[in-house]
């Protein structure tokens, strides 16, 4: 039963990688809760699914090019930790990102993310922003 729920879980977590490198915020949406919650660096948190597709369209828009790469999915008691890395040019600064993360996603009954608190370096994000990911 473990490896069944486990398999189930790493394709959920593939299907939403392609959501996000869809470019399609009420895709990635689609992945959570009708009432669940996405938190980005401890910020506000972004409930139910139209803010979440606003959060994502957020990334969109700052990233035309956006492409995501799921690195792990590690389980941790009751949680999941999403690993992933994005890569993007900045729509204002034509400068290239590359930036890892992760996703601390509580998964409700229902098979979706009821939760999920989001991390990554913003400082290294602007500074990749204004000089790019390998500044020479």
């Amino acid at each position: 039963m473990v490896h069944k729920q486990t398999t189930q879980l790493r394709d959920f977590a593939v299907r939403y990688t392609a959501a996000w490198c869809s470019r399609d915020a009420p895709t990635v949406a689609q992945f959570y809760a009708p009432d669940g919650s996405l938190t980005i660096n401890g910020g506000t948190p972004s409930v139910g699914r139209s803010a979440i597709a606003t959060a994502a369209q957020g990334f969109f828009t700052a990233f035309p090019d956006l492409t995501v790469y799921l690195n792990d999915l590690v389980a941790r008691q009751d949680k999941m930790i999403y690993q992933w890395t994005l890569e993007g040019t900045h729509s204002r600064t034509g400068k290239r990102v590359r930036l890892s993360g992760f996703e601390e996603w509580r998964m409700g009954d229902d098979g979706l993310i009821a939760a999920s608190l989001g991390n990554f370096d913003s400082a290294d994000l602007e500074r990749q922003i204004e000089q790019g990911a390998n500044p020479k």
